[in-house]
């Protein structure tokens, strides 16, 4: 019995023995496995910090700040205004700086409007920057908040060509959102800070307001607001030449907001930022390529929020009237591709003799747009690094968006527009895209292009 004891004793301690060592063995190997993985994050870091620091733009930067201690250096700015002395109340209040900005290009025959919307954004602790088209400063300083807004004047420029110039990105980068809006926009219905709420609960970097649907200029249905949702992120339309469904993935189904009322994350600024071209002033063609910044799945990243919603008044200012246009609709078929094109009702009263300037916006616009995809085409070509995140996408709807496009561009068409009916000699013609994913891209034939 003592035999059976001591041999049941021994076997114990050798277990014991050999659950130490194999205790010990993988305490080891976790301590080295640590050791591995620090190693490896370090060898990552050094690797990426030096490709960054030999990168050409660093060492450019590098070289003409060469002179300067790193400490006293400040790459970044702001719009915020700054007083020219301070009392200490002052300089209390500047600490606490506006986390958003509203940036609008503003004509004064549009005052009445424009002051409806700054005064809801004021309200929300927005810092504003308007872009004075017209060069009518001196008009808006009898408003109560015209010396709290920052004023650039430009003549004859659009909304693209002033945000490229005055909107970069390491100076709105304080800033977590970007409203680039139009000034034809009624903001009855929508209020700044719970438009911001849904955004964030739902991870919108890139989104618009829903347009009412008696709005009067509506260009895709996607943009229009659904009454009972707070937000949508795709549109189902089974009518028309381009039908969205489930099955559909990108613009203007899914992952789409209009250039007419976007919104940005700053994530998704500093991408569209570089997007826009320096030279296409219109801006046609970039927002069907907005998804590819919204920092990940445009169909998840990119919505209309519907319980904050705006009216689109369609008040052409840049090269038009400044007043709201009256339309009747013609219907005309494009290599099977509908479109319907609103006219404006006095046009039909005038010949088509003579010069038009809404007429010639159009033709610019429709030429940067045919530029714009180019430089796309060419520089995914040249690229050889980059992937196409929506690749599969492409593929299935390249050839149609092909055909829209020519259809757009093609001379002899945009010729018939402008004599049908003698329709095209006074104010220039608006397209109403049935969800079509071409890049009239605001299916604007002759929109306020602001």
């Amino acid at each position: 019995m003592k035999t059976f004891q001591s041999w049941n004793e021994l076997v114990k301690k050798r277990n014991a023995l050999f659950e130490g060592v194999s205790c010990g063995f993988k305490m080891n190997q976790l301590r080295f496995m640590g050791v591995i993985c620090t190693v490896m994050l370090f060898i990552v870091y050094r690797a990426t910090n030096y490709q960054y620091l030999n990168t050409e733009d660093h060492r450019l930067h590098y070289g003409k700040l060469k002179g300067l201690p790193r400490g006293i250096m400040q790459a970044r700015s702001d719009l915020e205004l700054r007083p020219l002395w301070s009392s200490n109340s002052q300089a209390k209040a500047s600490v606490t700086t506006n986390k958003n900005l509203l940036a609008m290009p503003v004509g004064i025959k549009q005052k009445d409007n424009v002051d409806d919307v700054v005064q809801k954004f004021l309200a929300a602790n927005f810092s504003i920057i308007l872009f004075h088209y017209d060069g009518k400063v001196d008009g808006w300083w009898d408003l109560g908040w015209g010396e709290k807004a920052i004023h650039i004047v430009a003549h004859n420029q659009t909304k693209w060509w002033f945000a490229k110039r005055f909107l970069h990105p390491d100076i709105v980068s304080i800033y977590d959102y970007i409203f680039l809006w139009d000034e034809d926009l009624g903001v009855e219905h929508f209020d700044p800070i719970r438009y911001l709420e849904i955004v964030r609960s739902e991870g919108l970097e890139i989104s618009q307001p829903a347009l009412d649907p008696n709005s009067t200029e509506i260009h895709h249905r996607i943009t229009i607001r659904a009454r009972k949702k707070r937000f949508h992120r795709r549109v189902y339309d089974l009518r028309g030449k381009t039908k969205c469904s489930n099955a559909s993935e990108g613009p203007p189904c899914t992952g789409f907001v209009e250039g007419m009322a976007p919104v940005f994350s700053r994530s998704a600024w500093y991408c569209a930022w570089h997007l826009i071209q320096n030279d296409l002033v219109h801006g046609w063609g970039v927002d069907m390529k907005l998804g590819y910044c919204a920092q990940g799945d445009r169909s998840k990243n990119v919505g209309v929020v519907d319980s904050e919603y705006i009216v689109h008044k369609g008040i052409q200012s840049l090269g038009g009237s400044g007043h709201p246009t009256m339309r009747t609709t013609v219907k005309i078929d494009c290599n099977s591709f509908g479109f319907l094109m609103h006219f404006p009702a006095d046009m039909q009263r005038h010949g088509s003799s003579s010069f038009d300037l809404r007429t010639e916006i159009w033709r610019q616009s429709t030429s940067e747009l045919k530029v714009f995809k180019e430089r796309w085409n060419q520089a995914v070509e040249e690229d050889k690094n980059w992937v196409d995140p929506f690749l599969n996408f492409t593929r299935s709807n390249g050839a149609a968006a092909a055909v829209k496009t020519a259809c757009l561009t093609n001379s002899s068409v945009i010729e018939a527009l402008r004599f049908s009916s003698g329709a095209l000699t006074k104010a220039g013609a608006t397209v109403f895209t049935m969800a079509t994913d071409i890049t009239d891209y605001r299916s604007n034939a002759v929109k306020m292009l602001g």
